[in-house]
């Protein structure tokens, strides 16, 4: 008669290697996952990573341990002072009536930490919120009020086309004018870059969130809204003949010896849509009659380098949001944060391998001479 034999006893007799092949089919599987996600399975797939490559790209060059884009800035510290007006808006904390510290930056675009502040067509304001709740909100601005382009794709087309040419160090004519053909949105955005008046500081220049946020209060309604920080020093228009003469960092020196003299102002203005308004399109500018409120002023009280600085290690993704603010449904926003994580990992790993300490170090004595 056949024995049954005991659970104990077969289990005992399963083959050793079950365990080992979980373990790996386990591993097989992440590793699976991640390069998916990281786009390695799907090459032509538009990724962050692979978007951070292309602002590598048309960088020229990567300059390790700084940020991919707006490589070169200063930090700067103050406080937001809400004025109460903004609570009827959001929920978020900033607009009550009180003060919020901040650590920010004042950047130009470009890649690199040792461009010409007179020959960069762009200025930008991050800033980093702490409010008494324990909750952060930062935000990413620029001086141009709309995007240059109306989707993720064309963005990316952008940036691959403002890569230069390794025979002429400038971007190659011919994708520029397929970029324009197939984006005709990206002519204004042109026209702006070309026409605007520069303004001689970043002290008097206007940022703008530039993508759409939504806001909601206490009473859970809500209104998508776009807001500016408008300077209260008075703005002088620079000259192409001033632009030709200034210094290579008059921006940090002009910031340097007006914040000596006390500090700098911003009023922040919420536009809120109307029906009608483009919300997921940045390219697309709201009438000037939309209605507006003044919810309180961005002051700055002292700067620093930005090697040496509270802002270095800061990420200014758009997307870290208080309770009563939240993205809206524009995809560059999404992408604007991806890409930004991108950067901020590279630029962490640059410095935690030592990768960077040779051009950090260059960055800092520069920065010390000025």
């Amino acid at each position: 008669m056949q024995k049954n034999t005991p659970t104990s006893d077969l289990l005992s007799r399963r083959p050793t290697w079950l365990p080992l092949f979980a373990i790996a089919f386990i591993v097989a599987a992440i590793a699976l996952a991640f390069a998916w996600v990281a786009g390695w399975l799907t090459p032509d797939k538009l990724t962050p990573a692979r978007f951070t490559n292309a602002i590598e790209t048309s960088n020229g060059q990567v300059h390790y341990g700084f940020r991919r884009a707006h490589a070169k800035g200063v930090c700067v510290a103050g406080y937001f002072e809400g004025n109460g007006q903004g609570v009827a808006l959001s929920r978020a904390r900033l607009f009550a009536p009180v003060r919020t510290p901040f650590i920010g930056r004042m950047s130009i675009g470009g890649g690199s930490p040792y461009g010409l502040d007179a020959k960069a067509r762009v200025r930008s304001m991050a800033l980093q919120f702490n409010s008494d709740d324990g909750q952060q909100w930062r935000m990413a601005m620029n001086d141009f009020p709309f995007f240059a382009v109306s989707s993720v794709q064309a963005f990316y087309e952008q940036t691959v086309a403002n890569a230069p040419d390794p025979a002429t160090g400038k971007p190659d004519p011919a994708k520029v004018a397929a970029l324009v053909a197939a984006h005709p949105e990206f002519a204004r955005f042109a026209d702006w870059a070309k026409n605007t008046p520069w303004s001689t500081s970043w002290a008097n220049t206007t940022y703008h969130s530039v993508n759409t946020f939504r806001f909601s209060n206490s009473a859970s309604e809500q209104h998508h809204v776009r807001w500016s920080m408008q300077p209260q020093t008075a703005f002088v228009a620079m000259s192409p003949e001033e632009r030709e003469a200034a210094d290579d960092n008059f921006l940090t020196e002009d910031l340097t010896t007006r914040l000596a003299q006390g500090p700098l102002r911003w009023e922040m203005v919420v536009t809120l849509a109307a029906p009608g308004d483009s919300i997921t399109d940045p390219s697309q500018t709201w009438p000037e009659d939309r209605q507006k409120v003044t919810v309180g002023a961005v002051v700055i009280e002292r700067a620093s380098p930005q090697t040496t600085g509270a802002c270095r290690d800061i990420n200014y993704d758009p997307l870290i949001l208080p309770t009563g603010v939240d993205g809206s449904e524009d995809p560059l926003l999404a992408a604007r944060s991806a890409v930004y994580s991108v950067s901020f990992n590279r630029r962490e790993h640059d410095i935690a391998t030592g990768k960077a300490d040779a051009a950090i170090g260059q960055a800092s004595s520069q920065e010390a001479s000025q």
